[in-house]
């Protein structure tokens, strides 16, 4: 495991410090929690962004569903005529 040095401002350390006493976990652990759940949200973000992208690009490009075909299908959940999803 590698270290890496940070300087915390007063306003994270003093809650940061309060937080690992209240859990009984090291200010490192919750440190690296922290990172873990931000990395990840960031992924997240940029996937989103891709996805987003990509499907501004399918617009551009024709590929459309025409919304009465999509508002009849999510009608016909839950029913004993439930229709496959629409396609391009």
């Amino acid at each position: 495991m590698s270290i890496t040095s940070v300087r915390l401002s007063p306003d994270v350390e003093i809650p940061l410090k309060q937080l690992s006493q209240k859990l009984d976990r090291s200010k490192s652990y919750i440190i690296n929690q922290a990172l873990k759940e931000y990395i990840q949200r960031q992924a997240m973000e940029h996937q989103r962004w891709n996805d987003t992208i990509e499907a501004l690009n399918s617009v551009k490009s024709g590929k459309l569903v025409d919304s009465d075909a999509v508002d009849n299908w999510l009608d016909s959940w839950g029913t004993e005529n439930e229709q496959a999803p629409p396609h391009i």
